[in-house]
């Protein structure tokens, strides 16, 4: 499985109701960690289309991105973000000394 497709997997997994708004900036701060921001876009994309939102441009995530990245999560908000994931088998040791 590449990684884009592992990040989705792991995000469904780990958020099977969708992502709780107040566990996006921690989130974003965790694939930023990952990913770069052309595939956060596409991951983005991706999980908006499955929960059915309307078309969402790159430009309007990017500004969305922008925007939640602007707030620093707290480490507390990040470690519950990050466990979660990891519930879900993301491999965070590995991934995030990768960067």
């Amino acid at each position: 499985m590449n990684p884009f497709d592992s990040v989705v997997g792991w995000i469904r997994a780990g958020y099977p109701q969708g992502v709780d708004r107040t566990d996006f900036p921690p989130l974003l701060a965790l694939l930023t960690r990952v990913l770069d921001e052309k595939e956060i876009t596409r991951v983005a994309q991706t999980l908006a289309q499955e929960a059915g939102i309307p078309a969402v441009t790159e430009q309007q995530i990017q500004d969305a991105i922008a925007g939640v990245t602007e707030q620093t999560p707290t480490t507390e908000e990040t470690n519950q973000v990050a466990a979660r994931l990891a519930s879900a088998g993301w491999p965070l040791a590995v991934s995030l000394s990768d960067r």
